[in-house]
């Protein structure tokens, strides 16, 4: 039996429909991929170690903190630039400080702007690998190790680079289910 011609265009219709739904929940992972991958965004590289190689050139690295809107922590870098030699480790601290009277989570999100030198500034650890709790009033210290790959210098855009900022912005996320249990058990008096 044949299809007559609304018959074919609907059935193509639902078949451009379903490759457009599938493409659009795949654009997601995809960007973020391309992204990690290529340095694209000022998104960094992750890296079990650091350098072997270390160059006499020098960059500056500068630091940037901020919050999202509506999270009610305090959030700063603990020193606003450092400089280091290309391949040379360097270690930086942030501050995370809950002046509220309850328990709160949060997972920062990061970028290094010129977006040229993502792909080159390698993390080693980071506290934006995992998810922070502080308790009420808690104040913190949070390391990052990181360094710039020497193959920064071979780069056509990123080589002309004299500094690179990290950022940091910290976004407050649902508490692990544990924790919640416990902070309104807290709140309410352990009713």
């Amino acid at each position: 039996m044949a299809m007559d011609a609304p018959q074919k265009t609907a059935l193509r219709m639902v078949g451009v429909v379903a490759l457009m739904g599938g493409l659009a929940w795949a654009s997601v992972p995809f960007y973020n991929w391309f992204c990690r991958v290529t340095g694209y965004g000022g998104v960094t590289q992750t890296a079990d170690a650091g350098s072997d190689v270390i160059l006499d050139q020098t960059i500056k690295i500068r630091f940037d903190a901020s919050l999202e809107r509506g999270m009610p922590w305090e959030f700063k870098p603990m020193q606003r630039e450092m400089e280091l030699r290309i391949g040379e480790t360097g270690l930086a601290f942030y501050e995370a400080y809950n002046p509220t009277d309850r328990v709160i989570a949060g997972t920062a999100s990061y970028n290094v702007a010129p977006f040229s030198a993502g792909y080159y500034f390698s993390k080693i650890d980071c506290f934006c690998f995992t998810e922070q709790v502080l308790q009420p009033g808690e104040r913190v210290t949070m390391p990052v190790t990181f360094y710039v790959d020497p193959e920064i210098v071979n780069d056509l855009d990123a080589k002309f680079a004299k500094a690179i900022t990290l950022s940091y912005t910290f976004h407050e996320t649902d508490l692990p289910e544990e924790l919640a249990q416990l902070d309104s058990s807290v709140t309410t008096g352990g009713e």
